[in-house]
């Protein structure tokens, strides 16, 4: 007697309620044992008891008898098993970025200098050129693409590619937008130590369908830490702009975010240094300069670096409710709004 015989045998027993399917069809039987004259079949069941189970033990049995006659004996167990075995989870890789033709890092090398500003406003100015555009909130400890877009409390959805869960970015103003800030209450701190930080970056961009696009821009965390290798190194990012203020004490840092992003473990390109808050024009007197930061500050460092000045963006009232209201400036016709056009019109050179 061998084990492909009684699996034979056992196509005899057929379930009412799967189709008039065998049990060995179906994949209940979990094991076969042969000692001998004695042949132990057993039948696996879900956690969620089946109620025909007590028919499907019976009619085994009686298979087993009259098939197997006098010479041997048999007997049923049975064993619980997962009602469906759940897939191992796909890794994330780039699949979802394959159709995006430029993906660019906005840097800073600190905190605090509006980088997510010129981040959404260049998003949002490259749109109004005619490009197809996506943007990733990967500031993952202040994200705060949400506030600036006017998509707080909204919630993506997901779809299913080829058996694969993926996340369907929110689309405003041309730009298709995604940030971890979808996924956290107002308020929520998001209190990650380094390696869970980043694999929730990680699929923020990998496990999102962007879908075509001609840039995807990634808001990254200000610094030059662990986050950041992490991502130029798996993500096929490549350039970098650095966004900065004119007083010394960003400048200081300027320096190191761009020997970061020119490290030969690294080595991605710098598209140019962004000088933010360059000088403060009231809007009473549009035609004013007050240089409250320093003057030319990001003009000389991008200089000293040899590395393109992209742009020098006004301190004005309107950046900041534009801002606060979800309603980029970028969206307007007065000079802020020309300064990220003219902006986002210099990324072409890539």
């Amino acid at each position: 007697m061998t084990e492909d015989q009684i699996l034979n045998y056992l196509k005899e027993v057929h379930h009412p309620a799967k189709a008039d399917r065998d049990i060995v069809d179906l994949g209940m039987v979990h094991h076969i044992d042969i000692e001998g004259n004695k042949v132990v079949v057993t039948l696996a069941f879900g956690k969620h008891r089946d109620p025909l189970a007590e028919y499907l033990i019976g009619s085994t049995k009686a298979t087993l008898v009259r098939h197997l006659g006098k010479d041997y004996s048999s007997e049923v167990k049975t064993v619980v098993v997962d009602d469906e075995p759940k897939p191992k989870p796909k890794p994330l890789g780039n699949e979802m970025l394959k159709n995006i033709k430029h993906i660019v890092g906005i840097a800073s090398g600190k905190g605090g200098v509006g980088k997510s500003t010129v981040a959404v406003n260049l998003a949002v100015a490259l749109a109004r050129l005619g490009y197809k555009v996506g943007l990733a909130d990967a500031d993952v400890y202040g994200p705060s693409v949400p506030t600036m877009t006017g998509t707080e409390g909204i919630s993506p959805m997901g779809e299913e590619i080829d058996g694969a869960q993926y996340i369907v970015p929110l689309e405003k103003y041309g730009v298709r937008w995604m940030s971890i800030g979808y996924f956290a209450d107002r308020g929520q701190a998001l209190i990650w130590r380094g390696p869970m930080a980043t694999n929730a970056l990680k699929q923020m961009i990998q496990q999102v369908n962007w879908g075509e696009l001609d840039y995807l821009l990634i808001d990254m965390p200000p610094g030059t830490g662990d986050i950041h290798i992490t991502l130029v190194n798996d993500i096929p990012m490549e350039a970098a702009i650095i966004v900065t203020t004119p007083q010394n004490v960003a400048l200081a840092d300027v320096e190191k975010g761009v020997n970061m992003f020119k490290n030969k473990d690294i080595n991605k390109k710098i598209l140019g240094l962004v000088e933010n808050m360059a000088w403060f024009t009231p809007a009473a007197h549009p035609d004013e300069k007050y240089y409250i930061f320093g003057r030319d500050g990001g003009a000389k460092m991008a200089e000293q670096l040899g590395i393109p000045l992209l742009g020098q963006i006004p301190l004005v009232q309107d950046i900041r409710e534009g801002g606060d209201s979800g309603e980029p400036v970028a969206l307007g016709s007065g000079p802020q709004a020309v300064a990220f056009l003219d902006l986002a019109s210099k990324l072409k050179e890539i």
